[in-house]
C-alpha cells in the first residue's frame, strides 16, 4: 500500500514562498495537493497525471506549481507570492488513475497526514 508524507509546511509573511514535499513509496498515478481550511470543505489545489499533465484551481494558477521526481517518488509543490487566504491544511494524495485526474476527494484513494501552511498578513 502506498503511504504519503508531506513536509515542508511553516508560517511564513504574505508575499513569501514555501516548497512543500510528499514522498511516497511510489506511485504511477496522478498525483495532487489539496487544502482544508478549518470550518471549510477541502478543496483541490493542483493535480499532475503521470504523464505530465497538470492542473490548478484558479486561485493558485500563476503563484502554485506542481512538480514529482519520479525518480525520488517525490511530489511537490512550489507555492510563492502567499497570502492568507493560503493559510490551510496542505494534504498531499495519490489519485485513482494514471492520466487522469479529477477535483473531488473520491477522485483521489491515498491520503497524507498533511502539513501546515500559515501565512500572515
Amino acid at each position: 500500500e502506498v503511504q504519503l508524507v508531506e513536509s515542508g509546511g511553516g508560517s511564513v509573511q504574505a508575499g513569501g514562498s514555501l516548497k512543500l514535499s510528499c514522498v511516497s513509496s511510489g506511485s504511477r498515478y496522478c498525483m495532487g495537493w489539496f487544502r482544508q481550511v478549518q470550518g471549510k470543505a477541502r478543496e483541490a489545489v493542483a493535480a499532475m497525471a503521470s504523464g505530465g499533465w497538470s492542473g490548478y484551481a484558479d486561485s493558485v494558477k500563476g503563484r502554485f506549481t506542481i512538480s514529482r521526481d519520479n525518480a525520488k517518488n517525490t511530489l511537490y509543490l512550489q507555492m510563492n507570492r502567499l497570502s492568507p487566504e493560503d493559510t490551510g491544511l496542505y494534504y498531499c494524495a495519490e489519485g485513482r488513475y494514471e492520466a487522469y485526474c479529477g477535483r473531488e476527494d473520491e477522485d483521489f484513494e491515498v491520503w497524507g497526514q498533511g502539513t501546515q501552511v500559515i501565512v500572515s498578513s
